[in-house]
């Protein structure tokens, strides 16, 4: 993966029924199915440190994806490294593709949106999703399978 800034798309695969406290936003229950999470990475390291990040096991949770990417195994990531932060408009594309919202202001902490994470009850599209953000180029990164923690 690339270390420039970039919006990107976590794809998480939940294979049973979870219930997580999410730092101080609440707990919730997540149903086994497809869950994917939208943010940005414009910091130091750029998408290579912060994917990065979101993908190891072992890790202090910081982001209210670290509580559900320590349990539900991360499959593949979509992401562009155009200069503009896409999150929000990306957040709303995932809806617009049937996704529900499991939790609301998850990830959306520091934007007016309902939240950054969707429920999907089959894996979505890339090209479906591809149709939607067109002209920004998105790439695909698929992951080995996680050993994953016991579920809680």
């Amino acid at each position: 993966m690339e270390n420039c800034p970039g919006t990107y798309a976590l794809i998480l695969e939940n294979k049973t029924l979870r219930k997580i406290q999410v730092g101080k936003l609440g707990r919730f229950s997540f149903t086994p199915g497809w869950y994917v999470y939208t943010g940005s990475a414009f910091g130091p390291g750029g998408l290579a440190a912060r994917v990065g990040r979101h993908v190891k096991q072992e890790k202090k949770c910081r982001w209210h994806i670290d509580y559900l990417s320590t349990l539900a195994a991360v499959t593949r990531v979509w992401y562009t490294t155009s200069p503009v932060k896409l999150e929000c408009q990306w957040a709303k594309h995932f809806f617009d593709l049937g996704g529900s919202l499991p939790a609301k202001g998850f990830g959306a902490s520091d934007c007016r949106c309902d939240t950054h994470l969707f429920f999907f009850s089959a894996c979505p599209s890339l090209s479906d999703f591809q149709n939607l953000t067109a002209p920004v180029p998105l790439k695909q990164i698929n992951l080995p399978n996680q050993s994953l923690k016991n579920p809680s």
